[in-house]
């Protein structure tokens, strides 16, 4: 009996090795970058809206803060995941100084 439990611990230490590395693997793809800027973004720039594109949606461009100031960030498609709707990303004051809230599904 003593030499099948190292198989079944050996087994066991497997699987949970897989998790960890399977939620450390995810974590990035949840964690997001939190972006603060001291002054208010510019207008947003006027973009000439695509023609619809089937099985996507136009993100809308952006102005985002870079190496201490704003650089416009053009328009993109992102493809549409059904049953959700886009929420475009924008920025949001939070005391005096302006927090990006990236576009998401929702």
């Amino acid at each position: 009996m003593t030499s099948k439990t190292p198989f079944y611990f050996g087994r066991n230490v497997l699987a949970v090795a897989a998790t960890c590395a399977a939620a450390l693997t995810a974590a990035p793809a949840i964690a997001q970058a939190v972006i603060i800027a001291p002054v208010a973004p510019p207008p947003p720039r006027v973009e000439v809206l695509p023609a619809p594109r089937a099985g996507y949606v136009w993100d809308q461009g952006r102005w985002r803060w870079h190496h201490g100031r704003y650089e416009w960030a053009p328009g993109h498609w992102q493809p549409v995941r059904a049953g959700y709707h886009w929420v475009p990303g924008h920025w949001v004051q939070r005391g005096p100084n302006w927090r990006w809230v990236e576009g998401h599904w929702a």
